[in-house]
């Protein structure tokens, strides 16, 4: 596999005391149309043009990692998820500061 090939990732951490709340939450709204489900601290929601993980095992964090196959899908995956967690908490402020790796 050439290194164009291999997928593209980013990952942001958002601090926030509802991170559970949340990845229950976006994972819950997109199974209503796609593949998606969460167990314990972990979800995992799977977009046609790439997959979501969530993890919230640090109780004061939320850890998203996106991954897709082009660099165009993954700045739409990351502005759908970043778009739906704000909607969600709007009563909070957050940072959702993409890191690409």
């Amino acid at each position: 596999m050439t290194k164009a090939s291999l997928p593209t990732a980013s990952q942001a951490r958002i601090r926030t005391p509802k991170a559970r709340n949340y990845l229950i939450q976006l994972c819950k709204h997109f199974a209503h149309k796609i593949p998606a489900a969460f167990a314990d601290n972990k979800g995992r929601i799977e977009f046609d043009s790439g997959v979501c993980e969530l993890n919230a095992d640090d109780e004061s964090a939320l850890v998203i990692a996106v991954s897709a196959g082009d660099e165009g899908a993954l700045a739409a995956l990351e502005d759908v998820v970043d778009r739906h967690l704000k909607r969600f908490a709007f009563k909070e402020e957050l940072n959702v500061a993409w890191v690409r790796g």
